[in-house]
């Protein structure tokens, strides 16, 4: 192959994606609109795989002329269809809730790091530490809790005169630790 030819192999090509970005955008923001906020959102891991899965369905269906645009909208539309009901499953069944989606963990307690715990998780203290300073935090024995929640953000409760209510935490694993 010549460096002609990789820079440009003709006009079909181009005129292709001339055509399939405007209707893939176009139709991918209608898509998106219709199925809700959290089809872009990365809540979870579900909704995180189905907005990698659209970015590279859009793009195969400009760039690849082995994929026309009507298979990448349907796929897209089957994804954020399959996503949909997944999450009015998870509204409605906690068992199906349980058995799909990660619950957040406690890595801090009282101050104190909870190793098994970060170690399940596979978080290193540094990445604790980086999240406490973000909070304006500058020890672990500042921070009440640090929980890793289920979109891999942590959550970081400072000490202070607040009680916590227990539901707070009633779906965080490993609250309270057995230290």
């Amino acid at each position: 192959m010549d460096l002609l030819a990789a820079l440009f192999d003709g006009w079909e090509g181009i005129i292709k994606i001339c055509i399939a970005a405007p209707i893939m955008y176009v139709s991918v923001v209608a898509a998106i609109r219709i199925a809700g906020k959290r089809s872009t959102s990365q809540m979870n891991n579900f909704d995180w795989i189905v907005t990698v899965a659209i970015g590279s369905l859009t793009a195969s269906g400009i760039i690849l002329d082995s994929v026309s645009i009507s298979e990448a909208l349907l796929a897209i539309a089957l994804l954020l269809g399959a996503q949909y009901l997944l999450t009015k499953g998870f509204l409605a069944s906690g068992k199906l809730t349980k058995l799909a989606k990660a619950s957040p963990t406690l890595l801090v307690y009282k101050g104190q790091f909870i190793q098994p715990a970060m170690e399940k998780e596979r978080v290193r203290r540094s990445e604790v530490m980086a999240a406490l300073r973000k909070q304006g935090l500058i020890s672990v024995e500042e921070a009440q809790y640090v929980v890793l929640e289920t979109n891999a953000t942590f959550s970081v409760i400072p000490k202070d005169d607040r009680d916590f209510c227990k539901t707070q935490f009633e779906d965080v694993s490993g609250f309270p630790p057995e230290l």
